[in-house]
C-alpha cells in the first residue's frame, strides 16, 4: 500500500489537517482542538484507490478505536465502506506509520467502546441520536 499513490479527504478543512499531518511528520495535526487524531488510508472499494482521511481516536490495549458517525448522516462514510471491503489499512499515529487490520466492534465491545470515545469527544452521543443508523466502531489492530 505505501508505494501507491495516496488521494486526500476530498473535504478542503479534512484535507489541510491532513497535509499539516503529514508533512510535520505528525508533530502538528496528531492533536486537533486538543483531541488526539490519526490517519486512516484505506483502499477504495470500487476504485481501487488508496483514500486516506483524519480520524479522531481511542486506545484499546494496543488497538486503536475510531467511530463511522459521518457527523450523523443517514449513511456511512465512505473509508468504513472501504475497509469493510478491504480490511488491511495502514495508520499513521503521530510519527509512527503502520499496517493494522479493521474490524468492526462486536455488539459486546460496541457498548464497552461508545462510552470511552463518546468521553473522548462527546459530539458522538448527539450523532447517534440524529440518525436511525447504528454508528460503527471499528478497532484497529496492527498486523
Amino acid at each position: 500500500m505505501a508505494d501507491a499513490q495516496v488521494h486526500d479527504s476530498p473535504t478542503e478543512w479534512v484535507k489541510e489537517h491532513i497535509r499539516v499531518y503529514v508533512e510535520s511528520g505528525g508533530r502538528e495535526g496528531h492533536l486537533w482542538r486538543g483531541t488526539p487524531t490519526l490517519l486512516l488510508t484505506t483502499k477504495g472499494r470500487r476504485s481501487g484507490l488508496l483514500r486516506r482521511t483524519a480520524l479522531i481516536y481511542g486506545r484499546d490495549g494496543d488497538a486503536y478505536v475510531v467511530v463511522g458517525s459521518q457527523g450523523g448522516k443517514p449513511a456511512h462514510p465512505s473509508w468504513y465502506l472501504n475497509l469493510e471491503a478491504e480490511p488491511r489499512v495502514e495508520v499513521q499515529v503521530g510519527a509512527e506509520a503502520f499496517t493494522a487490520t479493521a474490524r468492526t466492534a462486536t455488539a459486546e465491545e460496541r457498548a464497552r467502546l461508545w462510552p470511552l470515545m463518546a468521553d473522548i469527544w462527546p459530539d458522538y452521543d448527539a450523532y447517534q441520536k440524529k440518525t436511525t443508523r447504528e454508528i460503527p466502531v471499528v478497532i484497529l489492530e496492527r498486523s
